[in-house]
């Protein structure tokens, strides 16, 4: 059965040009014969729990996944019963809603300092804007002024940042625009570094879900969180930002996308890194913003996503001597195979990265794009 097993994974893998004890960068490395019938019946949550658990290495994960994915093995390899309960489920339920706080309890808390450690200076978890930047905080840097420049940010206007992290872009928007910020986050740990960082600032962090704003505001953005709350909310998250946001104001929607409309999430990424989590597509998020909002600008960058990640990879395995001692081997094998295999989606262009400018009746005269 093992051979039978380990001939069909790699007849499968040679179509992505992966060989199994390659001598490429790309190829895998098995440690462990069980590694073949555990992926060919678990699909890709058994890959990644294999190799968390040793059971297989490569020495370049990133350009793995890239071969991977653009050889579209992902479609040939799907274990179908578990996506047919996963999509059932996806359909009679809300898990989003039930478990709003889930995904900060169980990745946006396991530390600040291993966020500080792998992040850059100014504490952003998001795709930096790399076209005149050389380093990660040159690059998260531009992405915050790029934000602040398309929603036309002036002083002492009041701006909601939903999904506010460690409170980079509400500091920013403080410090460089004059502006006054509410964040929200679904983050215990994020709230109390973010207060911290923006202490003496005209900013507001609150531990809050976005369903019980009630306020008005001049401007509104979200930057990496539209992710995280599902295709069955999406509407909803669109209603209050309508709601809440003045009738000349601009939303900026910062959030990675797939062509493809999507019910659940990857299995691996949804078990151990954002439980819940499911990537809109363009279908989706214009449907969501029906009748509610103008779409005044669309900017894709979703390769500047593949240079962000690789920049955290590396910040993340220079400094883990620093902070392994609150962490064991898997949980190292677990973030380097996420960072790796994400940067692999973007170089693949199988994800996207999206900044959505919305404004509620047009802008008059015309909305600029800025780039």
């Amino acid at each position: 059965m093992t051979m039978r097993s380990m001939k069909k994974i790699q007849s499968l893998l040679s179509l992505a040009d992966v060989r199994i004890n390659g001598d490429m960068p790309w190829d895998i490395h098995v440690h462990d014969n069980r590694l073949y019938e555990r992926v060919l019946t678990g699909g890709s949550l058994a890959l990644g729990e294999s190799y968390m658990d040793g059971w297989w290495d490569c020495k370049s994960l990133d350009q793995l996944f890239d071969r991977i994915v653009r050889a579209k093995l992902e479609q040939k390899a799907i274990a179908i019963k578990d996506l047919v309960l996963d999509v059932i489920k996806a359909k009679i339920t809300n898990p989003q809603r039930l478990r709003a706080f889930n995904v900060g309890k169980r990745h946006y808390d396991i530390g600040n300092e291993f966020y500080k450690h792998m992040l850059d200076k100014k504490m952003n978890y998001s795709c930096g804007y790399w076209k005149d930047a050389e380093t990660l905080d040159e690059a998260q840097e531009a992405k915050l002024n790029l934000i602040c420049r398309k929603i036309m940010l002036k002083p002492g206007m009041k701006v909601l940042d939903i999904g506010c992290g460690w409170g980079g872009f509400a500091k920013y928007a403080a410090e460089k625009y004059k502006a006054e910020v509410v964040g929200i986050t679904v983050s215990k740990e994020q709230v109390k570094l973010a207060r911290e960082l923006c202490k003496g600032l005209p900013v507001e962090i609150r531990f809050q879900d976005y369903r019980e704003l009630n306020e008005k505001f001049n401007h509104i953005v979200s930057v990496g969180m539209f992710e995280h709350i599902g295709p069955k909310n999406h509407r909803t998250f669109m209603r209050v930002v309508d709601k809440n946001l003045k009738e000349n104001g601009l939303f900026l929607l910062h959030t990675i996308g797939t062509r493809e409309s999507e019910t659940v999430g990857e299995p691996w990424m949804d078990k151990y890194i954002f439980p819940e989590g499911v990537l809109p597509s363009l279908k989706k998020i214009k449907k969501a913003a029906k009748r509610l909002f103008v779409i005044e600008d669309w900017h894709s960058f979703g390769p500047d996503y593949d240079k962000t990640l690789m920049a955290w990879h590396r910040n993340f395995t220079e400094n883990w001597n620093k902070i392994k001692h609150n962490y064991d081997e898997r949980f190292f094998r677990m973030w380097r195979y996420f960072l790796l295999s994400s940067a692999g989606t973007f170089r693949s262009r199988r994800n996207y990265l999206w900044q959505i400018v919305f404004s509620k009746n047009g802008v008059d005269g015309g909305y600029q794009s800025i780039r």
